[in-house]
């Protein structure tokens, strides 16, 4: 196979061997045609080589990942955020469906994040994302308005207030959207109850999640049923009913 062009940016020069070294060994089918130690050169190797990954870190000398992603818009290259743990920065990678290496860097990490990047070289939605992070690091309070979802042929953004209900699918999750729209999403159930913000998304069942704006009626049982507004029936468990239901009391 073709071999697949990469850059790291890093300002420690450390880690910048230590990613070489690895990739080296156990990605082989990427070949490191540049580094940088801060964004200013990362820009100009960027241009230069034209890479198919960026392997980025965050916080940097002169500048930043971000400042950086949003002068070279429109970006068309992956990138691979390598970073020591933020959990605001982190949720809003997940947000906008971008990968992400928390340091130090862990080997099965780094060769599913390399193989998630070679499968996605096809679809040419890394600028969207990129866009989608970008506009997410500048909410404030972490009230992030849309998602990136991973679908069976790509990406689709929504914006979060239309995602009616979750069904958990296996290690998929099929996502109802308002507009009678059903997408199987490459993520599980637990992955979107860690995301969603809790004030709206309740997770009713261990096989579902509901947008609390769009429930239509409650229907009393042991643990009930709870009818959306696009037709839907979803259980609510017992154990879940309590949690549940306290979402109504004022």
């Amino acid at each position: 196979m073709n071999k697949v062009k990469a850059i790291i940016i890093d300002d420690e020069p450390g880690n910048i061997i230590t990613l070489e070294e690895l990739l080296k060994l156990y990605c082989p089918e990427v070949q490191v045609v540049q580094t940088a130690l801060n964004p200013i050169v990362g820009q100009e190797v960027i241009l230069k080589y034209k890479p198919d990954i960026v392997f980025l870190d965050i916080e940097m000398p002169f500048g930043n990942a971000f400042s950086m992603l949003d002068k070279l818009a429109p970006v068309n290259f992956e990138v691979i955020f390598v970073t020591a743990f933020n959990e605001y920065a982190i949720k809003a990678f997940r947000y906008a469906a971008l990968d992400y290496i928390l340091k130090p860097v862990n080997l099965n990490e780094l060769k599913a994040a390399v193989d998630r990047a070679v499968q996605r070289f096809d679809e040419k939605k890394m600028n969207t994302r990129v866009d989608l992070l970008l506009n997410n690091m500048k909410v404030e309070n972490h009230n992030f308005q849309k998602i990136g979802l991973p679908t069976q042929d790509g990406f689709r953004f929504e914006s979060i207030q239309n995602i009616i209900s979750l069904e958990a699918n296996g290690s998929y999750t099929n996502i109802y959207i308002k507009g009678n729209v059903k997408e199987i999403v490459s993520k599980n159930l637990a992955h979107f109850e860690d995301l969603l913000p809790a004030g709206t998304f309740c997770r009713v069942h261990h096989a579902a999640i509901i947008n609390l704006n769009f429930i239509k009626k409650y229907f009393k049982g042991r643990g009930g049923y709870v009818e959306m507004e696009n037709g839907t029936v979803v259980e609510v468990s017992v154990r879940k009913k309590e949690d549940f239901l306290s979402k109504f009391m004022h």
